[in-house]
């Protein structure tokens, strides 16, 4: 690890005074300086100095003193080590590195180096946000990505690989499309080399992954090397079998491939050979456009309320993380769009083949994740009975969908996928006891019947133990001590106990056995018989003989999973992929959504357009919603929306978004009909807030995100715009909106939907020949408005902000002067209407003061008086040109 801390590692003492077991510490310290040094003690891992103090506070438990160092005292803080990953997932959460530093020889094997020896201990592995593979360190339904970014040749590489799945991507990139990229994998941890990350562009680039970002040296994103690690992993004279990768991506993937090894310790995942991203392959879509879109969490941070929690009926980890997979990333390729939408079609029209496979997913177990434990050798025997159980439902899926018409190709696919490894499933089945322990050491997870040998050693163990039980009732027969008992710990073994009234009679007992006293408790008296110890021995070798060989038996069935890992993973990514279908199937059956038509030109059509969030918590209160038509054809590719707040533009600004984006993800849509000629690129810019991190204010994060829009959409981009403009003077604002849409209709020629209050924005539609009009529907009635939700054509003719104010529970006096002011605002021109509310409102008195009162001159300018009476909301350009103009004139008069 390359990260080093100011103060991480301990001062080092001179060797005098320093202990064995400090010297010990400290030198597996200096080697892990960023990381929390988990250091194995007995029962406990144990942290020391400022990893104590740190630890401490980032999981609320006790810091205590230990020995000395530099005449101070040792900070220390500890752990159980049988639950010692419950504080490991706090600590990876919260950002932090931990080594785990653990014994690496028993006590036994240290005694036989010879003198008073340490046990040895060396960092068996270093545990990072992206290389974790613990269940209770991971989200089941989500990858973990491990990323990297790359440069070779003056080009920019980007490789992704999620240890848990074995799925490693590899695409090209550049500085202005990675944080695209970044934000549709959200790695875990990205790894990036130092002189890399100290560019102005790549820092801005990934400033917001803080504490994921992991900086390396440049050394271990060398491409040759890279090269070479590689085909040494896969087995390859060349990479080519795999595609035709740049230096670039190759060193970002070797960057990846030497830090797993390096966290790992030499155990080594296994990795699915590497898939390009070729460019232009998926929609692509800015993190602004993910957050306002609300795609997998809200703009609170939920999951609860996002599209992904809205869609996700899936039943396996496998099929939730594949949705999330293709969630983030949409198609552009029309035929890999329709093959998907055929397999969803299938089951969409055969309810039962649909809901019999569903019922056969129904609690199947993670074969990806188990594999990879298995892989890393921190697998146990609950993974393996993971990989015979999944393996079986395999088998019974292709057993159900063998006869299953029509045939689409990803069905096809799949099926020969599900043949799996038949022959390890009979011998896992064979193996494994059905209800096995979680740890290995614990031993009792094979089956009886499927080894003699350990059935034999069983045997004795078991016999050994009927054994104790007849003696202890040869014991108390004896000595007539009803009470007395043959018991076990693990300080002084199996002992014979009795209470304190009747030790005396054991040493006179009738008996040929010979009680030896060993210990003398409050309650109890122990003793011990040279036939008790045998036995004892007996059972112990037995017991262990058992163990061991239930241990190699365990390490032969992980041997055979990881040979057959290749069809293992297979036979996951198969059943992956028809849950996903068979759960959208579910879905479209469930909320009557549609097939859509995904077509190569720019055509965007959508009859009864919902969106899919809203309908759905509507529809929990018992509300309708109101569904809504969309044409962004040739001739009006351009939406301008006006209406009230309250009334649905946003709602229906997104549901057109997310009614592209689930359409070119394979699924089908909310709505009656819809056709969508592919979208290359998805921009939304719906909401800000203020950035107060970068110093931006709400104002300024929205032009950024308009300013991105503008200069990457092209003509098949879908871009919805709500507000552009709000947050600064009406006329900058205007100014602004005004000319955004333009160079959208002119420059840009995308389809785009574009929400305003600017009502002014309407006159652009006699200039621009495809932009129309369109605003929300409302109706007055009994002095109150009612919203329709319902979009026509047209323009909105005011915006009733009062009345939505009123609604919101604003004072009755503060609504009805409202609309006082309001009624002398549009009355006339607006220098006439602040003169009159002058005497009321001291800032309308101060604004006329300073903006409008004559300068001390002896006469009154020409110009001036023009200018006066000027109403600039009223103003054409033309007519603002010829006001200027004609200014100008009146200005030389003078």
């Amino acid at each position: 690890m390359s990260k080093t801390t100011a103060k991480s590692a301990a001062p080092t003492p001179s060797a005098a005074a320093e202990s064995p077991m400090m010297r010990q510490y400290r030198e597996a310290k200096e080697a892990y300086p960023d990381c929390l040094l988990f250091f194995r003690m007995g029962d406990f891992f144990e942290l020391f100095f400022e990893d104590a103090e740190k630890a401490a506070a980032a999981l609320d438990i006790t810091l205590t003193r230990r020995g000395q160092h530099g005449g101070e005292p040792i900070p220390m803080a500890g752990v159980p080590a049988h639950a010692h990953e419950s504080y490991l997932a706090r600590l990876i959460r919260k950002g932090f590195r931990v080594a785990l530093c653990d014994q690496v020889e028993s006590p036994e094997e240290a005694k036989k180096r010879g003198g008073k020896v340490l046990v040895r201990r060396d960092v068996v592995r270093v545990v990072t946000q992206g290389t974790v593979t613990e269940d209770a360190l991971l989200e089941a339904r989500a990858n973990n990505y491990l990323a990297a970014i790359a440069e070779a040749g003056g080009r920019l590489g980007l490789a992704a690989v999620d240890i848990t799945t074995g799925d490693l991507l590899l695409e090209p990139s550049d500085a202005a499309r990675l944080p695209a990229q970044l934000s549709r994998l959200d790695p875990g941890e990205l790894l990036i080399s130092e002189r890399l990350a100290a560019r102005p562009e790549i820092a801005a680039a990934t400033a917001d992954y803080g504490q994921r970002l992991t900086p390396q040296p440049a050394s271990r994103f060398d491409s040759e090397n890279a090269r070479r690690r590689l085909e040494a992993l896969f087995g390859v004279e060349t990479l080519d079998a795999y595609g035709t990768f740049g230096r670039e991506e190759v060193a970002a993937a070797g960057a990846l491939v030497d830090y797993i090894d390096l966290t790992q310790k030499g155990r080594f995942p296994r990795l699915a050979p590497p898939r390009r991203q070729a460019s232009g392959a998926l929609l692509e879509i800015d993190a602004a456009t993910r957050r306002n879109l609300e795609l997998t969490r809200t703009l609170a941070g939920e999951r609860r309320g996002s599209l992904l929690d809205a869609i996700d009926r899936t039943l396996t980890g496998g099929g939730a993380r594949l949705l999330s997979q293709d969630l983030a990333s949409p198609l552009t390729d029309i035929a890999a769009i329709d093959a998907r939408l055929d397999l969803v079609g299938l089951f969409a029209g055969a309810e039962r083949a649909r809901l019999d496979l569903r019922e056969r997913l129904r609690g199947l177990p993670d074969m990806e994740r188990a594999l990879s434990r298995l892989t890393l050798g921190r697998g146990g025997p609950r993974d393996l009975l993971a990989i015979a159980h999944g393996l079986d439902r395999a088998a019974a899926v292709r057993r159900g969908l063998a006869e299953a018409e029509p045939r689409p190709a990803l069905l096809e696919r799949a099926l020969a996928d599900l043949e799996g490894a038949p022959d390890l499933a009979a011998t896992l089945g064979r193996a494994l006891d059905p209800d096995p322990p979680v740890l290995t050491r614990d031993g009792g997870f094979i089956a009886r019947g499927y080894s003699a040998a350990l059935d034999e050693l069983r045997t004795l163990r078991d016999e050994s133990r009927r054994l104790i039980a007849g003696l202890q009732a040869d014991y108390a027969k004896a000595t007539g001590i009803q009470a007395l008992k043959i018991k076990h710990n693990n300080v002084i073994g199996y002992h014979v106990e009795v209470t304190p009234q009747h030790a005396d009679k054991l040493a006179t007992a009738p008996h040929d056995a010979t009680f030896i006293h060993r210990q003398t408790l409050g309650s109890a008296v122990r003793f011990t018989t040279v036939e008790l110890g045998d036995l004892e021995k007996r059972i112990a070798e037995a017991g262990d003989r058992a163990l061991a060989l239930e241990l190699s038996l365990f390490e032969e069935l992980a041997g055979a999973v990881r040979e057959a890992g290749d069809r293992v993973a297979g036979a996951a990514a198969a059943l992956a992929r028809l849950d996903l279908a068979a759960a959208l199937a579910d879905l479209a059956v469930a909320r009557q959504w549609t097939r859509p038509k995904v077509t190569d030109d720019r055509r965007f059509a959508v009859e009864g357009g919902r969106h899919p969030v809203v309908e759905q918590a509507l529809e929990a209160t018992g509300e309708r919603f109101v569904a809504n038509d969309c044409d962004l054809g040739e001739a009006s590719r351009i939406w301008l929306l006006t209406g009230p707040n309250m009334a649905g533009k946003s709602t229906f600004l997104r549901q057109n978004a997310l009614i592209a984006l689930l359409a070119q993800i394979g699924a089908f849509v909310p709505a009656e009909r819809a056709e969508i000629g592919v979208v290359d690129r998805l921009f939304s810019r719906v909401g800000a807030a203020d950035d107060l991190a970068r110093g931006r204010s709400t104002f300024m994060v929205e032009m950024v995100e308009t300013a991105a829009i503008l200069n990457q959409a092209t003509e098949r981009s879908l871009v919805i715009l709500d507000e552009i403009g709000r947050g600064t003077a009406t006329f900058d604002g205007l100014s602004i909106a005004w000319a955004c849409v333009e160079q959208l209709h002119d420059v840009n020629r995308c389809r785009a939907l574009f929400a305003t209050h600017y009502h002014e924005l309407t006159t652009l539609a006699g200039k621009l020949d495809a932009l129309s009009p369109h605003a929300m529907k409302v109706k007055e009635w009994q002095g109150r408005i009612v919203f329709l939700h319902e979009v026509g054509q047209g323009a909105a003719d005011r915006s009733y902000g009062i009345h939505v104010a009123e609604l919101a529970g604003l004072p009755a006096a503060v609504v009805a002067r409202a609309e006082e002011v309001l009624r002398a605002l549009e009355e006339g021109e607006q220098g006439s209407s602040l003169g009159r509310l002058a005497d009321d409102l001291p800032l309308f008195a101060a604004t006329r003061e300073r903006v409008a009162a004559p300068k001390p001159v002896a006469s009154v300018s020409p110009a001036l008086e023009a200018l006066a009476a000027v109403n600039p909301d009223e103003l054409t350009p033309r007519a603002a040109l010829e006001l200027i103009y004609e200014l100008k004139a009146k200005a030389g008069e003078t």
